[in-house]
C-alpha cells in the first residue's frame, strides 16, 4: 500500500491492527548500541528513498564517526551540534547553549516535514540536564507532520518521552570491552 492509499484515520483490520503514518522510537539504556540501532534504521529508510536527518546533541563536527561519513555519502542531512562529551567541556553553559541550538535545529526539521526520518541522537542527556525543555520536545513530537518518524537515543530517557513513544527499546549492558581495559575500537565502536 502506498502512502497516498493510507487513509488519515486507518480503520482497524479484523485482527485489530491499524496502519500508522509514522512512529516514534526510543533507544535507551546503559548498554551499547542505541545510536547504532538508529543508524541501521536510517539505512532502511534510505533504501525506501526517504529523506533522513540526524541531529547529534553531544558530538561536535570534530568527531567524524564512521556512520556520519557513510550516511552523508548516502544523502543524510547530518548536524553534529554539540561540543563533545560533558566531561571534556571547558564551559558547561556553552554546552547547554549548543544543546538548545541543536533542539531548535531539530524542531525546525521536524516542523518543516521534509524528512521522513529524523534521529535525535543522544537527546536524553540534554533533557536530563535540563538543557532542553522536555515538555517542548513532547509537544513538538506529538504535533509533528504525519509522515515524520522520529528516533530518540540516549541513556535514561525522560519518562514523558517514553510515554508518547510507540516503541521503546532498552539496551542493557551485560559485559563491555572497556571493563577489560580495552580501548574503543575503530570500526566497531566509532
Amino acid at each position: 500500500m502506498s502512502e497516498s492509499e493510507i487513509p488519515s484515520e486507518s480503520p482497524l483490520s479484523e485482527d485489530g491492527m491499524r496502519v500508522a503514518k509514522s512512529l516514534v522510537l526510543v533507544n535507551t539504556g546503559h548498554g551499547k548500541g542505541k545510536s547504532t540501532a538508529a543508524f541501521g534504521t536510517a539505512l532502511r529508510a534510505l533504501a525506501l528513498g526517504w529523506p533522513v536527518a540526524v541531529v547529534q546533541f553531544l558530538k561536535s563536527g570534530d568527531w567524524r564517526v564512521g556512520e556520519e561519513s557513510m550516511l552523508r555519502k548516502l544523502g543524510v542531512d547530518w548536524f553534529a551540534e554539540g561540543d563533545g562529551f560533558t566531561w571534556d567541556s571547558e564551559n558547561l553553559d556553552e554546552s547547554a547553549a549548543l544543546a538548545g541550538a541543536a533542539w531548535e535545529k531539530a524542531k525546525s526539521l521536524i516542523d518543516h516535514g521534509a524528512h521522513r526520518l529524523i534521529i535525535l541522537d543522544e537527546i536524553s542527556y540534554a533533557l536530563t540536564w535540563k538543557w532542553v525543555d522536555t515538555d517542548d520536545v513532547v509537544s513538538v513530537i506529538q504535533h509533528r507532520p504525519e509522515l515524520v518518524n522520529i528516533i530518540l537515543t540516549g541513556r535514561d530517557m525522560a519518562p514523558e518521552v517514553i510515554d508518547i513513544a510507540d516503541t521503546v527499546t532498552e539496551m542493557r549492558q551485560i559485559k563491555h570491552a572497556f571493563e577489560q581495559k580495552i580501548v574503543a575500537k575503530k570500526g566497531i565502536d566509532y
